[in-house]
């Protein structure tokens, strides 16, 4: 249960950060900045994995963070020009 609401409060924080760094005006709520964050660090993830991986025994990949803000910005990209 803990792990699933550490994930909301870092998806927002990682949504938050996206909509800081993208310019314009996006109008999304709470759910929808979390859901940014969160489908930021799946994404980010995987374009992570692809050029390394974490070593053995390491709880997250070290650079965790920036891609999880890079796949945001690509989710947030995506979002404001093709779904308005």
């Amino acid at each position: 249960m803990l792990h699933i609401i550490w994930s909301i409060i870092v998806g927002f924080l990682i949504g938050l950060i996206a909509r800081a760094l993208m310019p314009g005006v996006q109008h999304l709520d709470f759910i929808m900045t979390a859901l940014l964050g969160i489908g930021g660090s799946i994404v980010g993830g995987f374009i992570g994995r692809l050029f390394s991986s974490p070593p053995p025994g390491a709880p997250f990949h070290p650079a965790g963070i920036c891609m999880s803000i890079i796949g945001a910005l690509i989710l947030l990209y995506g979002y404001t020009h093709f779904m308005h």
